[in-house]
Formats: structure tokens, C-alpha cells, sequence
């Protein structure tokens, strides 16, 4: 399966959120590395996965209940 990969700027410009927010707000909180983006040869640069995005954003989307993400990328529901 191919994947997607973008830089912040271009993920910036697919969901209209700012970089500065992307960096600051959404990395390591609902974006996580290993599922949603990645360093590339153990590098500074990130790349973001858009397939694994994409998708979460939608369950995300879906889910109307309340919950708490996990590190593991699962939710925990109360």
C-alpha cells in the first residue's frame, strides 16, 4: 500500500489549520509519531502519514461520544 507523505506546510494546506498549531497543539497530542508521522532516517524533518490522518480525522469525526485519546492511538471512554 502506498502512502501519502507530506511536509508540515503541505498538511497545513489540506486541513486549514495553521503550522504553528500543527506543531504546537496537534503533534504528539492527536498526531503520533509512528502512526501519523514519521522522521525519515532518524532525521529533524517530519513527514506526516495523510492516509493515517485522514482516517483518524473521520472516526474522530464519527465518534460523538467522550472520550480520552491513548498513546496507543485508542480511546478511552467513560
Amino acid at each position: 500500500m502506498s502512502q501519502t507523505y507530506l511536509t508540515t506546510d503541505e498538511l497545513s494546506a489540506k486541513i486549514k489549520y495553521d503550522v504553528r498549531t500543527i506543531r504546537e497543539r496537534l503533534k504528539d497530542s492527536v498526531l503520533l509519531e509512528g502512526t501519523h508521522y514519521l522522521r525519515p532516517f532518524g532525521g529533524r524533518k517530519i513527514l506526516y502519514v495523510w492516509e493515517a490522518i485522514e482516517r483518524d480525522m473521520r472516526l474522530t469525526s464519527i465518534d460523538t461520544g467522550i472520550g480520552l485519546p491513548m498513546a496507543n492511538g485508542t480511546v478511552l471512554h467513560g
